[in-house]
């Protein structure tokens, strides 16, 4: 084939598909696409296991194109996905193949209407992208007639068993013609997976280029002992620790998901949650801020999470503790894509340390130990990046107006620059929440936590830490949203809004309240008052509402407001001198 490294055009692709692939900027084969590209375009039928990111949409993308790229209005082609976010993903990326082709792709999947599919059908469909619950459905309504289809893969296998969708499966190759052509892709091979092939492969090629490069060459594995009642004020530490870079965070459950996406914007951290309760559209839009690079901090569940295509994710944090090592090694593989490094840190309870020695020897990997950042390593940090800050603005921006400024101010007020630098770096701290006062030291935590029950401490798991260390965000001045928990509201929706309709920094959002029928957000009074001369309107979870300086902003930064209800007190009212009177 010309190397070790063959380039697409030594395939013997049509030359519309070698066309989209050059636009696309692909040149050489991964290692999963050199293997399995020419078996499957021999026409055998292919067992491969593939992690998350190594290439296998083009592994048998590519192969089933060239056999369809004559068109046609019955499916030819079908290709069965977990989840709806991977179907799509699959989709597009089959769409920008087949530019040039006369090849029609429908993409089919539950949680949204049936009119638009039904009609998509019917005007005639080459090849076939759904769910297996969606894919029964048109079937069984006579929408979808399989009698025609040559090629079938099945994509992440394993995932489809942990959902429970084996049965839906073979129900689908059951009604494949005997003489098609089958393409299984899975990261792992349970054995319930075996069977299926057994079952329905004829004489299939087993290809395996990447057993040991998911674990020992492109992700570095660590876990942290955590007591439930202090996660979150662990994973707090891990992001302010390190905030570079795009996290994803796993949560076992939807509830799970928000608690922390909420607790993290509280806390002065910009995330947003992704879990099946959101409709398609609030999905996507989450999907791409994160695509984007507008949104550093994702937290999904299992399910929500497939199909997630995010090739800068630079760390996982398993927030829960997976549930099997097939979960644990499609978690970490979101990360480390392509050959890049990759970060995975899981957070165990002391009850599960017996679960983390089975999964160190199913996954083959010693996983390190590792401490939580302390109180010094965040105030390091933060101190580095800062100074990283200076030192871009002093290389990369004209200055001279700043140093005129600055001796003009030091000659009049007899300040020294010295001073004047001090009291600028100050502001600067105060309105990130950054205290460069040296840490005091901490005590260190005691290696044998006791066992956890199920008991009242346990209520105080998510109930943010008070530590007058921790970092903490300061809110010069607050917004007064006219939206709030009556109306679905989320803290990490608001934080979306501001970030996505003013453009205003992650790093510049402080404190979000939120009550029954309000929000304030906390921002610099320089920010505050350009997003409010710009705008008075934002629009949260669809709806629409005015916004304002939130009233009583004469108190210090920092200090707690007095207000009833959620709403400042009005001095002279009648709420202000109730307070008064109950204060005498």
């Amino acid at each position: 084939m010309g190397g070790l490294v063959p380039a697409f055009n030594e395939f013997g692709l049509d030359i519309e598909i070698q066309k989209a692939v050059e636009t696309l900027g692909f040149e050489t084969a991964t290692p999963i696409q050199a293997a399995t590209i020419p078996t499957v375009l021999a026409g055998q039928d292919v067992i491969a296991k593939a992690r998350t990111g190594s290439g296998k949409t083009a592994a048998f993308g590519l192969p089933m194109l060239e056999r369809l790229k004559e068109g046609g209005k019955s499916p030819r082609g079908l290709i069965l996905a977990p989840t709806r976010e991977l179907a799509l993903q699959v989709t597009d990326a089959l769409r920008s193949f087949a530019k040039g082709l006369p090849i029609r792709i429908v993409t089919i999947y539950g949680g949204s209407p049936y009119p638009p599919q039904l009609k998509a059908l019917r005007n005639g469909a080459t090849l076939v992208v759904g769910t297996p619950g969606r894919v029964i459905d048109h079937m069984e309504r006579g929408s979808l007639d399989l009698s025609a289809v040559e090629m079938f893969v099945l994509d992440e296998a394993d995932e489809m068993l942990r959902m429970g969708f084996i049965e839906p499966v073979e129900q689908v190759l059951e009604r494949l013609p005997s003489d098609r052509q089958i393409a299984l892709f899975s990261a792992t091979m349970p054995p319930a997976i075996q069977h299926v092939a057994q079952r329905f492969l004829q004489q299939p090629e087993t290809i395996e280029v990447e057993a040991t490069s998911l674990t020992v060459d492109h992700i570095e594995q660590f876990w942290i002992r955590s007591p439930a009642r202090k996660k979150l004020d662990d994973l707090v530490r891990l992001l302010l620790a390190d905030p570079s870079g795009y996290t994803l965070i796993f949560c076992r459950t939807r509830r799970g998901c928000a608690e922390v996406a909420d607790t993290l914007t509280k806390r002065g951290v910009a995330a947003d949650a992704i879990h099946g309760d959101l409709n398609q559209a609030a999905r996507e839009r989450v999907i791409n801020r994160m695509r984007a690079k507008s949104l550093n901090v994702l937290v999904g569940t299992d399910v929500a999470a497939r199909g997630i295509d995010v090739s800068h994710l630079t760390r996982v944090i398993n927030f829960d503790y997976p549930g099997s090592a097939e979960t644990y090694t499609h978690r970490i593989g979101r990360t480390g894509r392509a050959g890049a490094q990759g970060l995975a840190i899981t957070l165990v309870t002391p009850t599960e340390q017996r679960k983390l020695r089975f999964l160190k020897k199913a996954v083959q990997y010693d996983i390190k130990e590792m401490d939580p950042p302390s109180n010094m390593d965040i105030a390091k940090q933060q101190r580095a990046l800062l100074w990283a800050e200076v030192e871009t603005v002093l290389t990369e921006e004209d200055l001279s107006h700043e140093f005129e400024w600055l001796n003009e101010m030091s000659a009049a007020s007899e300040v020294d620059p010295m001073a004047m630098a001090a009291a600028a770096i100050h502001m600067v701290n105060k309105s990130r929440g950054i205290d460069l006062a040296p840490p005091k030291p901490e005590p260190k935590r005691r290696r044998n936590e006791r066992r956890e029950g199920e008991d009242s401490r346990n209520k105080r798991a998510n109930r943010p830490a008070k530590d007058s260390q921790e970092v903490a965000r300061v809110n010069e001045v607050e917004i007064f949203i006219g939206l709030g928990k009556a109306a679905g509201v989320r803290p990490g929706d608001i934080v979306g809004a501001f970030a996505n309709e003013f453009h205003v920094s992650g790093s510049d959002i402080g404190r979000v309240m939120l009550f029954d029928k309000n929000a304030f957000i906390g921002l610099p009074r320089t920010v505050a008052e350009h997003v409010l001369n710009q705008h008075d309107k934002v629009t949260i979870r669809g709806r629409t509402t005015h916004m304002s300086l939130a009233r009583g902003q004469s108190h210090k930064p920092g200090e707690k407001r007095k207000t009833h209800k959620g709403r400042p007190f009005k001095k002279g009212g009648k709420q202000h001198q109730r307070r008064k009177k109950w204060k005498k």
